[in-house]
């Protein structure tokens, strides 16, 4: 199930996982070919503001995919960032194919550090997304904090956070394979590679995977911690039945909205 390797886990891997051409090519792929989900266009409409002139600030925007979308929706100004450089790279060449113009500005940068980027300096978002788990590819659990704070801090007070995980309870097998996993831990027999219980890193033909799974009370935790206020969350299939296609991208997650505190 995982892959081990002889050192911990760091970022720079995550990031060069992500430059990686088998992961390029997966999201490239998705970003050209299956736009926004159906639970994505639900969420959006129920808590993104009304006001297509609103400023919203995606992180982990990967090949474009949500920014394209939201742009399609009408949006006008849209900032957009990844930390994998060959991701952003993609997002640009289909920007431009779309001729989305001046309505996404696209930068690389690091959700950890996005408050001081110049590219966010002195502005106020009016909504933040981070969707597709990218959250949750951060991995430590101080460093999704700090991402999380760093979003904070450029948000306008009320402004909404979308995001989503996946969930270590969501269902009775992954419940079964995170006990086994427990017992792992107490010996010391887990992958050296993991940072923290929750986390996986495996290995298939779309390229090295690193995923932390919470389960929904250390989310809460996280958000209280990062000066957010909880507002809803709800699993993907109780919000809308999505195509086969989206089904075969994505496993089942968890969707979020938390507000600026």
């Amino acid at each position: 199930m995982f892959k081990s390797v002889v050192k911990r886990l760091s970022s720079q891997q995550v990031r060069a996982d992500f430059n990686d051409l088998r992961a390029v090519v997966h999201y490239t792929r998705a970003a050209h070919r299956l736009g926004l989900w159906a639970s994505e266009q639900q969420i959006f409409d129920d808590h993104l503001p009304r006001r297509k002139t609103a400023r919203i600030l995606e992180a982990g925007c990967g090949a474009g995919r949500v920014a394209l979308g939201l742009h399609a929706r009408g949006y006008q100004r849209i900032h957009a960032f990844d930390f994998a450089e060959e991701l952003c790279a993609q997002a640009q060449s289909l920007f431009l194919e779309r001729e989305v113009g001046s309505a996404i500005t696209l930068f690389h940068a690091d959700a950890r550090k996005i408050a001081r980027h110049p590219a966010v300096d002195s502005l106020q978002f009016d909504a933040a997304l981070f969707m597709f788990n990218g959250l949750m590819q951060i991995p430590g659990r101080r460093n999704r904090r700090s991402a999380l704070r760093s979003l904070r801090a450029c948000c306008r007070l009320g402004a909404p956070l979308i995001f989503t995980t996946h969930d270590r309870d969501h269902s009775k097998l992954e419940r079964f394979l995170w006990q086994r996993e427990a017992k792992r831990w107490v010996t010391g027999t887990q992958d050296p590679a993991l940072v923290e219980f929750g986390d996986r890193y495996f290995e298939d033909d779309l390229g090295r995977t690193f995923m932390h799974l919470p389960v929904r009370s250390e989310i809460l935790a996280d958000l209280t911690a990062t000066g957010w206020h909880h507002h809803w969350d709800a699993m993907r299939r109780t919000i809308a039945k999505e195509p086969k296609a989206v089904r075969e991208f994505s496993d089942e997650c968890r969707f979020w909205v938390a507000h600026a505190a």
